[in-house]
């Protein structure tokens, strides 16, 4: 693969993500994709391109955005033609219009067509995470709010949605479920059977089990659990779908012993507002599962069809 990046000098997010995503993770995925959607080959192209067909393509913006992906379309293309020359026009973490030419690949006609729709789903979705991310970004500049996504990922592809948040200048949160222990309502529940006097006790048990390393958060939905949770001694305390004024106030109440992420009701409506109330942390899950894929679209430029071979009479 041969991958040119735009002359420019990189912003400081796009310098950050060099060599973030993870290539064997890459292939898995695009393996796994091109299998599903062409499981014996691209009959459409074995029908009517000559097998040694050369095309040229576009990737252009039908809308403006922030690009993520750039990396898994070149993959996918050269995943199916070894020989083809990818050039990179934007970075991953750059803004773009509409009418932008992200990205040019040349390689054999039939190659391009076979990678085309597996590059492109990636790269659309990829591109429209990190765009919606970089909305919820700009609106709590300056409040030291940390917009990060949640485990509502699609299964299968949490390693590009994560890495496309990060292309947005968002952060992530715990990875899996074998990262960090995130106590949230029903674990409560289960260790307290509902009595709230028990509270501290059974997380300051778990707490003692873990290794000094692990992070311990615990979520609450009433004021009344702040306190007996951060006895506790927790790292991080979820306030999950407090009101505005609450949120402020618990913010007070913890008072820098913890960490404070706000959760729920999030929106481009109410996250500025949100980080106003002095919270560190804002998770959305509405950055990963509820975009709606970026208009991109790859746009043959040049087709260069074999000669004729005049032995074949």
């Amino acid at each position: 693969m041969t991958a040119t990046a735009a002359p420019e000098t990189l912003p400081s997010r796009t310098a950050a993500l060099a060599g973030s995503l993870p290539q064997a993770a890459v292939l898995a995925v695009l393996h796994t994709a091109l299998q599903e959607d062409a499981p014996y080959g691209d009959i459409t192209s074995q029908t009517l391109i000559p097998a040694q067909a050369r095309a040229s393509a576009v990737l252009n913006a039908r809308v403006p955005g922030v690009l993520s992906g750039s990396e898994v379309f070149a993959a996918a293309m050269t995943l199916t033609d070894p020989d083809a020359v990818v050039e990179l026009l934007v970075n991953d973490g750059e803004s773009f219009a509409a009418g932008t030419a992200l990205a040019r690949v040349t390689g054999n006609a039939r190659a391009v067509l076979l990678a085309e729709r597996v590059g492109l789903n990636l790269v659309q979705r990829m591109s429209a995470i990190a765009t919606r991310t970089a909305e919820f970004v700009a609106l709590v500049g300056g409040t030291g709010a940390r917009i990060t996504d949640t485990r509502k990922t699609t299964p299968g592809l949490r390693v590009l949605e994560r890495y496309a948040v990060r292309c947005g200048g968002g952060a992530n949160h715990r990875f899996s479920l074998s990262d960090a222990v995130l106590a949230k309502d029903n674990h409560l529940a289960v260790l307290t059977g509902g009595d709230p006097a028990k509270l501290t006790e059974v997380l300051r048990r778990a707490k003692a089990q873990l290794g000094h390393t692990t992070h311990f958060e615990v979520e609450v939905d009433t004021m009344e659990q702040i306190e007996p949770v951060l006895a506790a001694g927790v790292d991080t305390i979820m306030l999950d779908n407090f009101s505005l004024s609450d949120l402020a106030a618990g913010v007070r109440l913890v008072g820098g012993r913890a960490r404070v992420e706000a959760s729920g009701n999030v929106n481009l409506a109410t996250v500025a507002d949100i980080a106003a109330t002095g919270v560190d942390v804002i998770s959305i899950g509405g950055l990963t599962h509820s975009v709606t894929a970026l208009d991109l679209g790859l746009d043959i430029e040049l087709a260069v069809a074999p000669a004729a071979d005049p032995a074949a009479g």
